[in-house]
């Protein structure tokens, strides 16, 4: 193979000199032979336009000739830079050429926000199988559905480990829990914090944003994460991710010994105090930062008694202010206006921020350029925005994206597997694919993810309560309306839906006048894998979601009749009567 390569390098210099010398001579022949150019007829060699012209060839001849000994340069280059490769050993790893823990200076900050494109392609920045720890503030129904499209954006660009920690009621813990340990995604931890327990750590702080209580909730983390948790990135659950998690993870590397907060500077002009009359903001610095997206070093916050700062700054400043407008983005900022030092500023596309009368398009020319959209508008997608189109199909491929693709395992990286992953893998290998029923007992053993109460629901069963029970799948649906019609008590449905069907439902819900109102009604989205209907799973899936000590189990094509609610509830009433007796 070297012999190979040097005989082509040779063969490639010889030719470069020769069409160089030939070239030469040509244009020396041209010009000198009898006075004349041989490149045109002696008739015109003579003129004012023959000469023009004769200049124009020899131009257009010489840009040829150049064009020609640039590509043959090229061609020697490339075989140079092989030859070595080859040599060397190291052909197909020249993208991990650099040491992982090479990052560019500090004083590269600045050119890097001036300029957000590049078309060369960035050393990693963190160790391979480094471990990501990733934040959210989880509560209520709409916000676990939410949650759940932000992660599918992060597992789908991801090549780290990751462990997320969520902040959660109760609510959506239960949702979340489930969804995650059917899910089993590898190389995936999850760890939950019961937020019911914070909430005297911020609830004396009077706060309008729609967000409510946990809209403060991101103040309590260096108290609510483990102590040995060093740093951490946190994200609203209005976040999609259009580049891989580790990319920002690795700036943690350039921060300064005294910096231990990553932002993004705020792109509206809410801080700035002219959006309308009177309009008097939190003090921030300049245009202010946006806490959709945080770089936390909880261990320097932790060594800077960070619980017991931003508790003086709130008291401080809601002596004038009386209450919060942004919830925590409030405080950060009137912390970070007294201390600038502690702050590092990110690159503004790492928190595009979707909202009105935004400065967000100051910070991509190029969908490359694109890292982290931040929904942050009450209006969401409805944001009126330069490319929303765009950032609109961006999200919505995420959440219809199908969650089973994203079962994939990191290569390189070994994960030490759950015991649910052990003992379905040893189920597995007991199967025997010369077995007449083996597809069926293959199905059997696939686990489902499963979504609890992917909707509203709020209900607080009486002990003679009875629930209807059913299951049914997408060419089923037109039957619910007329069940709800039928049915005035708790419902526990359990649909089986593709990801994209099931947001399919969402839409045909939240248009229903019938639907909408219901807010007794458990939907329990089970996804689709495999080629077979599993009715058992689905039936035990919504029998064990019903919180009632009754259960009526009907399939979804039959009607109860008008009032069977209320008889089957005083049947129930007599038949615990008579057990007390």
């Amino acid at each position: 193979m070297n012999l190979l390569c040097r005989g082509r390098l040779k063969l490639l210099a010889a030719s470069l000199t020769a069409i160089v010398l030939l070239t030469w001579l040509y244009l020396l022949a041209g010009n000198l032979e009898n006075g004349r150019s041989l490149l045109l007829a002696p008739c015109l060699a003579d003129s004012q336009a023959a000469q023009v012209l004769e200049r124009a060839v020899l131009e257009a001849r010489v840009r040829e000739v150049e064009e020609e000994n640039r590509q043959i340069r090229l061609q020697l280059s490339q075989s140079q830079g092989t030859a070595a490769q080859l040599a060397e050993g190291n052909y197909g790893n020249q993208q991990w050429g650099a040491s992982a823990d090479t990052v560019p200076e500090e004083g590269d900050n600045t050119a890097e926000e001036k300029n957000n494109h590049t078309d060369c392609p960035r050393p990693p920045t963190i160790q391979k199988c480094e471990l990501i720890h990733v934040a959210c503030v989880c509560a209520g129904h709409n916000a676990s559905r939410d949650v759940v499209t932000l992660v599918k954006s992060v597992l789908f660009h991801r090549r780290n480990p990751l462990h997320f920690h969520f902040i959660t009621d109760t609510v959506a813990n239960r949702i979340l829990s489930s969804l995650f340990r059917s899910w089993m995604v590898p190389s995936v931890q999850v760890s939950f914090y019961d937020a019911d327990e914070l909430k005297s750590e911020v609830s004396w702080i009077p706060n309008k944003h729609y967000s409510g209580i946990y809209g403060l909730m991101k103040l309590t983390l260096t108290k609510a994460l483990p102590p040995d948790l060093n740093k951490v990135i946190v994200l609203d659950t209005d976040i999609t991710f259009a580049t891989d998690i580790a990319e920002l993870w690795g700036i943690f590397r350039k921060f300064t010994d005294k910096q231990v907060i990553g932002l993004v500077e705020n792109q509206s002009d809410w801080y700035l105090g002219n959006l309308w009359k009177n309009h008097k903001p939190w003090p921030a610095l300049g245009r202010g930062f946006n806490t959709g997206v945080i770089l936390l070093y909880l261990e320097r916050l932790r060594r800077i008694s960070w619980e017991q700062m931003w508790r003086l700054t709130a008291e401080r400043e809601l002596m004038s202010m009386l209450s919060t407008s942004l919830a925590d983005q409030d405080i950060f900022n009137a912390f970070i206006k007294q201390n600038p030092v502690l702050v590092h500023q990110l690159p503004c596309f790492w928190n595009v921020q979707l909202s009105d009368h935004t400065r967000s398009e100051q910070c991509y020319t190029e969908v490359s350029d694109l890292k982290v959209i931040h929904w942050n508008s009450p209006k969401k997608l409805r944001v009126k925005n330069k490319h929303v189109e765009f950032f609109r199909n961006l999200y919505l491929t995420f959440l219809e994206y199908d969650g089973n693709l994203l079962r994939r395992e990191l290569f390189g990286c070994p994960s030490q597997a759950s015991p649910e992953s052990i003992q379905l893998q040893g189920a597995l290998e007991e199967l025997d694919e010369d077995d007449q029923c083996y597809d069926f007992r293959r199905e059997r053993l696939t686990v489902h993810r499963v979504h609890l109460e992917f909707l509203q629901y709020e209900y607080t069963p009486t002990e003679d309560d009875v629930t209807l029970v059913a299951q049914l799948s997408m060419d089923r649906l037109q039957m619910l309306e007329a069940i709800c019609k039928h049915w005035e008590g708790p419902i526990s449905l359990a649909l089986y839906l593709s990801d994209a069907e099931a947001q399919q439902f969402l839409r045909y819900a939240q248009a229903s006048e019938v639907l909408k109102n219901r807010k007794n009604v458990g939907y329990h989205i089970v996804y689709k894998e495999g080629q077979f209907y599993p009715v058992n799973l689905l039936r035990n899936v919504a029998l064990k979601n019903a919180n009632t000590p009754y259960t009526f189990l009907t399939d979804v094509d039959f009607l109860p009749m008008y009032g069977l609610y209320d008889y089957l509830r005083f049947f129930s009433l007599i038949n615990g009567v008579r057990h007390q007796s």
